[in-house]
């Protein structure tokens, strides 16, 4: 038999838009004579809803879907995620996978792990299931299960519903995960470790669906595989990209290895999916980026010019009197080299004016780092005002080592709609940049290899305030995605003053963070719903 393994990028709540997406895969899956047809977890809805799913009417909206899709279900078998209702004691639906043929549903499967770590809060919405579910196409076997059940051992749940799939000595044909995953940097080595230790245990191969879009601070990212027993990756989906993956049911025991690689290349590929998803699933088409000549706002732009194509992207260089011709030069060229829209706007007489007006208020004061901070505020506003004039949303530009510690102003260089490097680490920055350059030097050498520096006041360097960044990098790892203690990065070798420090940054910016804009999730532990942290607390490490 011929499988399709299909990955679409819904948008959430427009049913008839998924629907209509999910019909024309089914007709090619169909045209290619396939027998059986995969899809994502939820896909008809879009992953994850939220708090969508406490509405009646968009349950219901859900369902009139639902009723049209296995009406076109009449010379294929199609497997799809879906929300069932349910009533009775408990959570009101099951996140199911529906296996439907000839205009019926004949089989149904409940996801039984409900993840409530990092980005994911399903308990809040869904009742488990409590039964595994084995169905028979064309001959064949496959165990049914929905993206968490077969990462029982991962995270250490009390029971793993694969376990239930082996009846008696027989074993399935194949093991069915529809999924709804989103990306992370070593997110793609991750699954292959685990799948392959699934596959080679269980002896039976694997049909992994998972979803592909950008959706708020999420980016999932396809890479759909088939796995045969012995581990091995013998078909691959495109990564951040709708694709269709075609098996014959006899090649699921042949051997290969077409594993995706994680690299540099996938982060930003996730980027530039999550920068055009959130901007088109918006309602925009243009973007606007303060372009200072340093290397965030140049990897930025680059990104932007990726994803949005560079006519549609504009970019502003605010000069101030500490503002360096050379950054004023390199913004420039960098402009012109991706081709996109470029505008310079001096802002010392702003900054006297503002001089003017607080001088008396601040009459004996020394001038200190709020004078700094007027220069982001201002540059925030002019940046604003484009970004409304215009019907471009802007994008903030401040990477995540800087958001960490709270090397960022608020309503200033924070201001935007979207911060596309706010999960990126400075040394990630700094590989980006390299690879925008691997063929050809779109962007100026110079914003590379000269110190970072914000030029708010003379000869300012970022490592007057930071340490360096390949210090403070790998201990933001440790302390934010590892979760180790101040003793544990000391006897590591850091120096305990330097960790207690970047730690006490961490906690006293939470506040910051919390009135930043949504961020791309890229790592494994990101700003936003998926680390939450009081802002009023006194807990010291």
């Amino acid at each position: 038999m011929k499988i399709a393994l299909v990955q679409t990028n819904p948008i959430i709540g427009a049913f008839d838009r998924n629907l209509e997406k999910i019909l024309s895969w089914l007709g090619k899956a169909r045209a290619a004579s396939c027998d059986l047809v995969i899809f994502p977890e939820l896909a008809l809805c879009g992953y994850p809803p939220q708090d969508l799913l406490e509405r009646p009417s968009f349950i219901r909206a859900h369902e009139r879907a639902l009723e049209r899709l296995i009406e076109a279900v009449t010379d294929i078998t199609c497997v799809i995620g879906v929300l069932e209702p349910r009533t009775g004691v408990g959570k009101a639906l099951y996140n199911s996978a529906f296996v439907i043929e000839q205009r019926q549903v004949l089989h149904r499967a409940r996801k039984q792990l409900l993840p409530t770590y990092d980005v994911f809060d399903e308990s809040r919405y869904f009742e488990p299931g409590t039964e595994s579910t084995v169905f028979c196409c064309q001959g064949l076997h496959f165990g049914l299960s929905v993206c968490e059940d077969i990462w029982s051992e991962c995270q250490s749940y009390p029971v793993n519903p694969l376990n239930a799939f082996v009846i008696g000595s027989v074993v399935p044909d194949g093991l069915i995960n529809i999924s709804a995953s989103p990306y992370y940097h070593h997110k793609l080595e991750e699954r292959r470790a685990v799948f392959s230790q699934l596959c080679r245990q269980n002896n039976y191969p694997l049909l992994y669906v998972n979803q592909v879009g950008g959706q708020d601070t999420l980016v999932f990212d396809g890479h759909s595989l088939v796995v045969n027993t012995q581990g091995e990756v013998i078909r691959a989906g495109q990564g951040f990209v709708e694709d269709m993956v075609v098996v014959e049911s006899d090649q699921l025991a042949q051997g290969g290895d077409a594993a995706p690689v994680d690299g540099i290349e996938q982060v930003r590929d996730a980027l530039v999916l999550g920068v055009r998803d959130y901007l088109h699933k918006t309602g925009f088409s243009k973007a606007v980026v303060g372009l200072s000549g340093g290397i965030d706002s140049a990897v930025t732009a680059a990104l932007a010019c990726t994803a949005l194509g560079p006519e549609n992207v504009l970019c502003v260089a605010m000069p101030s009197p500490y503002t360096s011709q050379a950054s004023v030069d390199d913004a420039r060229a960098l402009s012109e080299r991706f081709g996109c829209g470029f505008e310079c706007l001096e802002i010392a007489g702003l900054m006297e004016g503002y001089q003017h007006l607080l001088e008396p208020l601040f009459l004996g004061l020394a001038e200190d780092v709020t004078e700094q901070n007027v220069q982001a505020r201002i540059r925030g506003n002019l940046l604003m005002a484009i970004s409304n004039k215009m019907g471009g949303l802007l994008l903030s530009t401040g990477n995540k080592s800087e958001m960490a510690v709270g090397y960022c102003t608020l309503y200033g260089d924070m201001s935007g709609g979207l911060a596309v490097l706010a999960d990126v680490p400075k040394d990630m920055v700094y590989q980006l940049a390299r690879l925008y350059n691997r063929d050809q030097e779109l962007i100026p050498e110079r914003i590379i290899t000269r110190p970072p520096t914000a030029e708010l006041k003379p000869e300012q360097c970022d490592q007057d305030d930071l340490p360096p960044y390949e210090i403070l990098d790998p201990i933001l790892e440790a302390y934010l995605e590892r979760h180790q203690s101040v003793e544990q990065m000391v006897e590591q070798g850091f120096e305990r003053a330097t960790v207690e420090d970047i730690v006490r940054r961490v906690n006293r910016n939470e506040y910051k963070r919390k009135q930043a804009p949504l961020g791309i999730k890229v790592t494994s532990k990101a700003f936003g719903p998926g680390r939450r942290y009081p802002v009023v607390q006194s807990f010291q490490e």
